[in-house]
């Protein structure tokens, strides 16, 4: 896992005069975002962190080279990355997105499916996207939810996710026969 980067943050503002920047934590415990170490951004740049207040998801911190408000607003959107591993190994059940990402998915009847190439959460709860990889729908993506019925096991030592094939999962709106329902349409009769 050497390399890998977990998003712990990302810079929502400025706080007062001085420097202090709001930070929405993604961390379990929001004060934990400065419990793990220098901070990285996107860009590659390294900075120290340091927690000095904590509100629900919130917390406000100094981030190294932030001396004004003029600074701190700068820095806003700034996502704050560390190591994948410096972070507690995830509860059962539980894992970093980052883990999740590029696992090949597999049915459960052993037929390569594709790949995991993100993990979205639209707000009803995690979705992976895997991309096709085998056979006519090559290059294509299919969002299935996560956790779910559909998750038979994620293996990550082994580099796998089984996925079961429900009935509706890989659906794509057409009907028996290929032809689309057309639903809402008046007719003659219905006037």
């Amino acid at each position: 896992m050497t390399g890998r980067k977990v998003c712990v943050g990302v810079v929502i503002g400025a706080k007062g005069v001085r420097g202090e920047v709001k930070i929405k934590s993604f961390t379990a415990l929001p004060g934990d975002i400065g419990a793990y170490g220098p901070v990285s951004t996107a860009s590659g740049g390294t900075l120290r962190l340091k927690v000095s207040g904590v509100t629900k998801d919130t917390v406000t911190a100094w981030l190294e080279g932030s001396s004004d408000r003029n600074a701190a607003e700068a820095l806003k959107g700034t996502e704050l990355y560390v190591d994948r591993a410096a972070m507690p190994a995830p509860e059962d059940g539980s894992y970093y997105h980052v883990d999740l990402i590029g696992l090949a998915a597999r049915m459960a009847d052993g037929e390569i499916l594709g790949e995991v190439t993100a993990v979205f959460n639209f707000g009803a709860g995690d979705v992976l996207e895997v991309k096709r990889t085998q056979g006519e729908k090559s290059g294509e993506t299919e969002l299935i939810p996560f956790p779910g019925p559909a998750i038979e096991k994620v293996d990550i030592a082994a580099g796998v996710i089984t996925i079961l094939p429900l009935p509706g999962l890989f659906d794509d709106g057409q009907e028996d026969g290929g032809e689309e329902e057309n639903v809402g349409e008046v007719t003659e009769k219905d006037r």
